[in-house]
């Protein structure tokens, strides 16, 4: 049987939009969306576009990794891809900055304030009651 040398295919921008709705699609529903192990496989559906620079994939996989991961490195890396999503203007990866850095554990005042009013300057309701309390 001859052997087959088959060329590598470039990855298009529709490469990655299936993987992020479905992530998106697993995350958003109530029950399912809760697991850990859809929790695992919506992560790693994220990781490449959030690499490639979607900002929602970043914001969602950010989000996963500082909430649902017990080790540093993975909280580290959530935290960097939030704050990326959050110079680009996701409200959401703007109000989850804002309650981390509000946090005892990360204790930044001035920077959970500042994403708090970026976040509802844009509509966040959360935003505005937590920066009532700050």
């Amino acid at each position: 049987m001859p052997r087959v040398l088959s060329t590598p295919v470039a990855k298009s921008p529709s490469s990655t939009r299936l993987p992020l709705r479905v992530a998106l699609w697993l995350l958003d529903r109530p029950h399912l969306g809760q697991t850990a192990s859809v929790k695992q496989m919506a992560g790693r559906l994220l990781k490449r576009p959030a690499r490639q620079g979607v900002v929602s994939a970043q914001s969602r996989l950010g989000q996963l990794l500082c909430h649902d991961c017990g080790n540093t490195r993975d909280r580290r890396i959530g935290f960097d891809l939030l704050r990326q999503a959050a110079r680009a203007g996701d409200s959401r990866a703007q109000l989850t900055l804002g309650q981390l850095c509000s946090q005892p554990e990360v204790n930044e005042p001035q920077q959970a304030r500042h994403w708090l009013e970026l976040a509802a300057n844009q509509g966040q309701a959360e935003a505005q009651q937590l920066l009532k309390r700050l």
